[in-house]
């Protein structure tokens, strides 16, 4: 696969016309709404074969749909606004219209949130890209929505000599307003944070066509943190345009380790007491012995990675910390970190997969490290009897004080007849020991339409909360509809 810079990249060769998939009701957008449109916007689209290929994302399970010449979902229209000014025209024209509008850029996610369901029009993000500005002396970087990972950040380092730290898997194939959208983790997200943890400000537009500003200073106490309102609202709440980032010099120093455990549990709970002594490493990722020996050929152990960057005063004895409670382990050549690190963001190992007629995917969570370990029991034990399943498997990607992330990945071989159940039997499967359990949903890669359907009970009494910011925040219903598990005027997505 041949990742497209500065650009969507496809996740699979869409071997047909884009048939919708999903049932759902429409809504078109006729020739007097396209004039509208393009009164505001001044690229419009009703290119068939982009409406089709804007119509999904890198949803596992509909990457094995275009296969078969279809979509999830399919748009009547695209719009590519260049400006916030632009995209402010298309919300307010489709507002009065009632028409449906899903935000999309890099479409990198995996849940289905950037998908069409209901037709009507797919706002393109992509053209509103580039770094505004870097205040070095305050370490912020200002840059616009539909930039994508690999390009920002390579222009950081290039010219002002500062990283965003933010280094998700989808680097190359997804953009700054993405992260923002789903609450986005990157790989050193121990050292820098997650997305949420890292910006400081935003520009909104909302569903009437208003622009608001959030945050926009270090620490303020003037209500509820607001950008927090549209980090992780899937573009329901509000179409991100622009953010304020927090930035760091370019490291200057690093350190690597690799350990062997017995178990996972153990490997776990050395995770835990590495940083609950203080230390931060940048990288401290642990593999059960499956993931061990799919990604390192190590046999018969759990693999811990280490990696830290930054001035040496702090490397050193963040290191120095991870080898004092690492004392008990086996130590492993540190080429396995540099291994890592060669093929982190390869991706094309799941199209050779699918088209091996072989269901796969990942499930992330987040838990307290008090639940971490009786919920991997679980889910492994739960997805591994159900039928079909080839291997259920799972990594700790992303440390904090208090829990942690667990990075789940199944494969099976169904029946073709019985791929789509089987799938979502998984999912059941493993979401409900997560929430029995205390567990969060997600952790990074949000909720899209696949997860929709768990948000009322992961959300609980809260749910209406969320339902109440929406009403508020577009009462008539058109931003992202059929996402997040909100009310849709729209009518009902048959899925799953």
């Amino acid at each position: 696969m041949e990742v497209t810079r500065g650009a969507p990249t496809p996740p699979i060769a869409l071997e047909g016309e884009g048939r919708r998939h999903l049932a759902a009701p429409v809504v078109e957008v006729d020739a007097v709404l396209v004039d509208r449109l393009r009164s505001a916007c001044a690229s419009v689209v009703t290119d068939d074969a982009e409406l089709a290929e804007t119509g999904r994302d890198w949803w596992p399970l509909a990457m094995g749909w275009a296969l078969a010449g279809e979509v999830p979902g399919r748009a009547s229209v695209i719009a590519r606004p260049v400006t916030t000014e632009e995209v402010s025209g298309v919300l307010a024209v489709c507002n009065q219209a009632r028409v449906p509008v899903t935000a999309a850029a890099g479409r990198s996610g995996v849940c289905g949130a950037s998908v069409p369901p209901h037709g009507g029009v797919l706002l393109d993000l992509t053209a509103i890209e580039g770094v505004v500005d870097v205040d070095d002396r305050s370490l912020l970087l200002r840059v616009r929505a539909g930039t994508f990972g690999d390009v920002l950040e390579d222009e950081l380092r290039a010219k002002y000599g500062v990283t965003s730290g933010h280094w998700p898997q989808s680097v190359a194939l997804s953009t700054v307003g993405g992260w923002l959208a789903c609450r986005s983790a990157g790989q050193y997200s121990t050292r820098y944070g997650k997305i949420e943890d890292i910006v400081t400000g935003l520009e909104v537009v909302l569903a009437s066509g208003a622009v608001v500003r959030t945050g926009g200073a270090p620490r303020a106490a003037v209500g509820p943190d607001l950008n927090q309102v549209f980090v992780g609202s899937e573009g329901t709440l509000g179409v991100i345009t622009e953010a304020v980032l927090r930035v760091h010099p370019v490291p200057s120093s690093e350190g690597r380790a690799a350990f062997g455990f017995t178990s996972f549990l153990e490997g776990l709970d050395v995770c835990r007491r590495i940083i609950r002594r203080g230390a931060t490493p940048a990288v401290l990722r642990l593999y059960d012995e499956a993931e061990a020996a799919r990604n390192f050929s190590v046999e018969g152990t759990c693999v811990l990675i280490v990696l830290d960057e930054g001035d040496p005063a702090v490397v050193e004895p963040t290191m120095a910390i991870v080898a004092g409670e690492c004392g008990g382990a086996g130590r492993l050549d540190d080429m396995l970190v540099e291994r890592w690190l060669s093929h982190r963001n390869d991706v094309s190992a799941l199209e050779a997969l699918i088209r091996r007629e072989i269901v796969v995917d990942t499930i992330e969570i987040a838990a307290s490290w008090s639940a971490l370990g009786p919920i991997y029991t679980d889910v492994v034990a739960a997805v591994g009897a159900i039928e079909h399943t080839l291997v259920v498997s799972a990594h700790q990607s992303h440390a904090y004080s208090d829990g942690a992330c667990l990075y789940f990945t199944f494969a099976g071989r169904p029946p073709a007849d019985e791929r789509e159940p089987f799938y979502v039997r998984v999912w059941d499967t493993a979401t409900e020991a997560v929430l029995a359990r205390g567990g969060a949903l997600s952790h990074h890669h949000g909720v899209g339409l696949n997860r929709a359907r768990f948000v009322r009970s992961a959300l609980g009494p809260a749910f209406n909360v969320l339902v109440a910011l929406k009403r508020a925040l577009d009462p008539n219903g058109i931003l992202n509809p059929g996402k997040l598990g909100l009310p849709d005027p729209f009518g009902e997505v048959a899925w799953p």
